[in-house]
């Protein structure tokens, strides 16, 4: 048989065997294999030292490497086969429009070090930090570009439920909400530093948002946050003092999720009671409230101005509300399966149906054009605004287990303060009215019960 190995890479072999079979406490078998090998007394105990642990490294390091190479050659074939089905244009046109992009597999970064199933996802505004919470009580900071875990934040006693990045311009925080009833806030430029815990929910508090500045009658511009519960509120926090300084009575059960509207003024509830509710920032007023679903609802969206042109063709609108209304449709994603879009006045215009276990989250493409939601059955699935909502893509491998969040990564605006609030298109302290020149990020981020964060970046 013909050596594969050079005679000293024989030797380093048969040695580390032998250190191997003598840290595991077989001595004769060590001895007779030296014998066999006429390794002498040359193989002192420092010796065996020197090569005990050896064979074990170089085990453990094949067997990533492979993991690696298999992971790689998987993500090679499906980037060939996506080639080989491109013609010149569509590749052109792909790499020139991030309005029409979507998330395609394989995930760029699978990021795995939470011990529970995730729950939720949060992009910093500015830098490529990502934040997962998870049900095993700690917040992890990621850098998404590189794929790699920065910290592990601890303070909560029960699962991290949500997160959002935002506050006052030029001093982004990020907060968190837990079963454990408190709101955390936490400060990005001081590692992640506790400088706030706010008490006063009963019951689980399951979704907080940063409410961007604009509210209407809001005397702390980029200071306040919205916070959901399990006790059936919604409460509206200073951020700046810690204090209460609303809170907002009316569903009837569990307060899954809220959302802002891009510029405050408005605040899109949904939970239990299988309602979805429109309120007055302000003043805490009804608006409107959305009858429909069949099932608790467990996300909920505005839409924002770039999708008012589709959305008004599928309401029957001869022409699309102003971009700088805020409130015009909203979303929403129900243990019932479906997902439901509608317009401010609580009139259901549309419903899509396909996902085949609860739906958990939604997110507009910020081009307008898509909508995307994340369920338990596994996978991701991206609707078609131009063609009536139509399931124009599914990616059935997402996740190994139910996807429990998904976030898309705030627009970069050029020349402008660091943006606030959920959708990414607001920057602090400046007017809806002056017009913005957002560059639209492709990434996606999905949390899942499988305890993975998956990248999904053009």
């Amino acid at each position: 048989m013909t050596q594969i190995l050079t005679p000293r890479q024989a030797e380093e072999l048969n040695k580390s065997i032998i250190a191997y079979l003598t840290s595991v406490n077989l001595p004769t078998i060590a001895t007779a294999l030296r014998e066999g090998l006429n390794i002498g007394d040359s193989f002192d105990a420092a010796t065996s030292k020197k090569y005990e642990g050896l064979l074990e490294k170089k085990w453990t390091s094949v067997v990533r490497l492979q993991k690696k190479i298999m992971d790689l050659e998987s993500r090679n074939a499906s980037l060939q086969a996506e080639l080989d089905s491109a013609t010149p244009t569509s590749l052109s046109k792909r790499n020139q429009d991030p309005t029409t992009w979507l998330p395609r597999s394989p995930a760029r970064h699978t990021l795995q070090s939470h011990r529970d199933g995730i729950a939720c996802v949060a992009f910093h505004p500015v830098f490529s930090s990502l934040a997962s919470g998870s049900e095993d009580t700690t917040i992890k900071i990621w850098d998404w570009e590189l794929g790699e875990l920065e910290r592990t934040v601890k303070g909560h006693t029960k699962a991290v439920l949500d997160l959002d990045f935002g506050g006052p311009r030029g001093g982004t925080l990020l907060a968190s909400c837990s079963s454990d009833l408190t709101i955390k806030l936490w400060d990005p430029s001081d590692e992640y530093k506790n400088i706030r815990t706010l008490p006063g929910h009963d019951h689980s508090v399951s979704a907080v948002r940063f409410i961007p500045s604009g509210a209407a009658g809001s005397p702390s511009s980029g200071n306040l946050l919205v916070s959901a519960s399990r006790d059936k509120s919604l409460r509206i926090w200073d951020v700046s003092t810690g204090y209460c300084v609303k809170t907002i009575r009316g569903h009837a059960d569990w307060v899954r999720d809220v959302s802002p509207s891009f510029d405050g003024r408005w605040l899109l509830s949904a939970g239990a009671d299988q309602t979805a509710r429109i309120w007055d920032a302000a003043s805490g007023e009804a608006k409107a409230t959305m009858v429909g679903h069949e099932h608790t609802i467990e996300c909920c969206v505005f839409a924002p101005p770039a999708s008012y042109g589709y959305l008004a063709t599928l309401a029957g609108l001869k022409k699309p509300p102003p971009a700088s209304s805020s409130a015009e449709f909203v979303a929403t994603g129900s243990r019932d399966r479906t997902i439901r879009i509608w317009d401010a006045r609580g009139t259901l215009i549309k419903t899509l149906i396909g996902h085949d276990n609860w739906v958990r989250g939604l997110v507009f493409h910020p081009g307008g054009k898509y909508i995307l939601s994340v369920a338990d059955d596994k996978t991701l699935r991206c609707w078609d605004l131009s063609q009536e909502g139509k399931l124009v893509k599914s990616l059935d491998d997402a996740h190994g287990h139910f996807v429990s969040c998904i976030r898309w990564a705030p627009g970069v605006i050029k020349d402008a303060p660091p943006v606030n609030g959920e959708n990414g298109a607001t920057p602090n302290g400046v007017s809806k009215s002056e017009p913005q020149k957002v560059g639209i990020r492709c990434v996606i981020a999905t949390g899942s019960v499988d305890l993975n964060v998956r990248i999904f970046a053009s």
